[in-house]
């Protein structure tokens, strides 16, 4: 056996004993790091979403996967809920489980996490710590983390990438000792994304050993002994339960420092729940979580060679909370101050600092607390900032709470000085209704005349040219295209995704119109609630009557995790239209693989290797979904086709203001992921078309109508030829996928077959 030598966290060597394992180093970042912890531990399933920091866990491990270094079973759901309840059923079941989010994806799962604590499965879950929308933002603070301090789940904070790998190993021995779920919680794009040298165990089956093996009671699949699991339940039984909990978490308390003991002794590395550089003496002790800590020693250690009598501590557990090793690390300073990345807002400090003072008055410390509320949206950290910081604790002028680091142009009464006015002058009605398409009721269904691309280029446009979108990139083209079919006024929706991020960077915009974003999952709810109000205003009179044309903007996978919202508000028929740009992926994520995915596509979460082809199961048909619920209209549209594009569009807007819910799905190009040439992206969409992958077809009151036959126009060709002129897909042509290529080209076929079936029975 090799023995090394481990530098612990308070920067000094230690000695090591012949019960210390292997271990070999690896440069490598947080994330990084906590999928090799996984890989070694051998879990059994990960339920996931891909949301950004977290998602290069997930990416990792299923190169791992492709690889054939792991047998996991990888379920990426269609949202962080659906995940969450993937993760609860599979411990039930008796597997040992892991899960990584971030930001609004673990608030979009919450509910699930007391429902795990409650009924006492263990599992793990990493969260990257990222700051909660909205405003969007994508960037590294603590405001998620909070969130699920009372959800029942013990909380490790790793400050180092370190770290992060030894606490993913103790993580899942705490949960299965104490029957409980447990966070490993890190920052995101801090400790996430940037590398440092890291030990790890040489041989997985040292980890292992170290966790050893699950051991259920009562096992949920013992069928000769069959148990029920989550029981309706009244007083006195729910407080009881709740007791249970909270003894469970006392058990925590105890067992985390048998564990951290048990660890030292098998790695060499010493934690202990509270860490402190220069507390013992100190008469001003700076406390805050996270990645900062590392910084704030240099700082601390700087101040200490100039005489100064000052300290940084932080915690490596928020659930259970340490109070008693807290006070006895920070309890005799003079002056302690609380820098939080969050707030609780009303409360006078975020959740830390909160606790910090609870703990302390109940301990009986005499010591002058201030709280600061710093490094929001993932603002830089440095040693300057410790010295101001320490700086505030000692000055009696500056307040006990406040924000520290707000930014020049706004006054004491936070209002912003410079007014920018207007971006744009309003796109007025006249401007937009040129008379170059017109829609008119024909019978059961409705006709569109004009349309054609010289007719509308009149037309103003209601995006603004400045963009950040990729060159080549299919989005505003399909948008563009979207708008030349509707001469009325029209309000946006934008779910999450490029579209969003790449026309609305603040202070500036891209839309002359009226422009709502919001998450993924609650798109189309949320512009169903805008339209009905605007209904019910014009109808008293309140706001100007006319025909206003509602339209959410959906792609990068958001009919995934937003098809459930989206179906919703088509079955209660509100009169708005649904357009998705389908993309085939969540590319605003650094493309994941989507519902929408082509069958082996290769993406960062469908790697391809000798033990994985890429995607593993066939592309969504989200029209013939929307059509399912019998929505008035339903289009799919390619800019190969510009003027069937146009005239689609026409007949989805007066649907949309005259009867209910209409649907328009795009394919749209993303030369960056697709890998290929933004040149060429119109050659590519066409190929798909002409391929019968993207079939152009619309659903007009049940009624189906083929818009654009390949076969009939002599140009249809294989899948393969489409697949080929992509990057993600080139690799099918090797003779080794010829069963992936062949089993989608028969699915291709069987629902271009399926849908002219449609075609012909409706004409017989």
């Amino acid at each position: 056996m090799n023995y090394m030598k481990s530098i612990v966290e308070n920067k000094t060597e230690k000695k090591i004993d012949k019960q210390i394992c292997s271990q070999i180093t690896e440069y490598a970042s947080g994330n990084e790091i906590a999928a090799i912890a996984i890989k070694q531990i051998g879990y059994d399933l990960m339920g996931y979403y891909p949301i950004t920091p977290s998602t290069q866990i997930a990416e990792n491990l299923d190169i791992m996967r492709a690889n054939g270094e792991t047998d996991m079973v990888m379920i990426a759901a269609e949202g962080e809920h659906s995940a969450a309840g993937i993760c609860y059923g599979a411990s039930v079941a008796g597997g040992r489980v892991v899960n990584a989010t971030s930001a609004n994806g673990l608030l979009y799962a919450i509910e699930q996490f007391p429902v795990q604590s409650g009924t006492r499965y263990p599992m793990v879950m990493n969260v990257v710590c990222r700051t909660v929308s909205g405003p969007l933002s994508i960037k590294g603070d603590h405001s998620d983390i909070m969130y699920i301090l009372n959800a029942g789940w013990p909380i490790l904070f790793a400050s180092t990438v370190q770290q992060v790998y030894d606490f993913n190993i103790i993580a899942l021995k705490l949960a299965e000792m104490v029957r409980l779920p447990v966070v490993v919680a890190y920052d995101g794009f801090f400790t996430s994304h940037q590398k440092s040298r890291v030990y790890r165990f040489e041989n997985d089956e040292d980890v292992k050993r170290f966790i050893g093996k699950r051991k259920d009671e009562y096992p949920f699949l013992d069928l000769e002994h069959p148990i029920t699991v989550g029981s309706y339940m009244n007083e006195p039984d729910i407080i009881n339960n709740r007791y249970q909990l909270h003894l469970a978490m006392e058990a925590a308390n105890d067992a985390i420092n048998e564990l951290f003991t048990a660890y030292e002794n098998t790695s060499g590395r010493e934690y202990k729940k509270v860490e402190g550089i220069g507390c013992e003496d100190a008469e001003s002790i700076l406390v805050l979580l996270g990645s900062s800590f590392d910084t704030s020693i240099d700082a601390i250690n700087e101040m200490g060679e100039g005489g100064q009598k000052v300290g940084v501590a932080t915690l490596h557990m928020l659930r259970p909370f340490p109070g008693k090793e807290l006070m006895e690390l920070i309890g005799n300073a003079k002056n302690i101050i609380v820098a939080d990345r969050q707030d609780s807002y009303g409360a006078g400090g975020g959740n830390l600092s909160l606790e910090v003072r609870a703990t302390l008055q109940r301990y009986g410390s005499k010591a002058k607390v201030k709280s600061i509320v710093y490094g929001l949206g993932g603002k830089d950290f440095f040693k300057e900032d410790v010295f101001e910081m320490l700086k505030w604790a000692q000055d009696s002028s500056k307040p006990d709470f406040d924000y520290y680091g707000v930014e020049a142009g706004y006054d004491n009464e936070r209002k912003i000085k410079e007014n920018t006015g207007q971006f744009f002058n309003p796109i007025s009605r006249e401007k937009t209704s040129i008379g170059a398409t017109k829609v008119q009721e024909d019978g059961e269904n409705v006709k569109v005349t004009g349309g054609n691309l010289n007719a509308v280029t009149a037309m103003p446009g209601r995006i603004a040219p400045g963009h950040g979108a990729c060159p080549g990139c299919g989005i505003p083209v399909n948008i563009n295209l979207l708008l030349k079919g509707i001469e009325d006024p029209v309000v946006f929706l934008f779910q999450t995704g490029c579209a969003m991020i790449v026309t609305t960077a603040y202070p500036r915009t891209s839309f002359k119109v009226p422009y709502l974003h919001n998450l993924f999952q609650n798109g189309a709810a949320t512009l169903s609630g805008v339209a009905e109000i605007c209904y019910r205003k014009q109808q008293k009179g309140e706001i100007p009557p006319g025909d206003i044309i509602f339209v959410m903007v959906s792609g990068d996978g958001g009919m995934d995790i937003g098809m459930g919202s989206a179906l919703g508000t088509a079955l209660r028929g509100h009169r708005l239209l649904i357009f998705e740009y389908d993309n085939g992926g969540y590319m605003n994520t650094g493309y994941q693989y989507s519902y929408s995915t082509p069958l082996g596509a290769r993406s960062s979460t469908s790697h391809i290797g000798k033990e994985q082809m890429g995607k593993s199961f066939f592309h969504k048909d989200m029209p013939l979904l929307m059509a399912a619920t019998g929505i008035p209209y339903v289009a799919t549209v390619a800019e190969s086709n510009p003027t069937d594009f146009i005239k689609k569009a026409a007949k989805a807007a007066y649907y949309a203001k005259t009867t209910g819910t209409a649907y328009i799905k795009a394919i749209s190009a993303c030369p960056l992921n697709w890998n290929d040439k933004p040149a060429t992206e119109r050659k590519v969409i066409e190929a798909a078309v002409n391929s019968c992958y993207f079939p152009l077809y619309e659903v007009e009151n049940g009624v189906t109508k083929l818009s654009y036959e390949p076969e009939r126009a002599g140009k249809k060709i294989p899948v393969i030829e489409w697949l080929r002129m992509m990057g993600r897909t080139k690799h099918l042509q090797k003779e080794e996928y010829r069963q992936v290529v062949d089993k989608l080209q028969k699915e291709v076929d069987e629902r271009y077959e399926k849908l002219k079936s449609r075609v012909i029975n409706r004409e017989n």
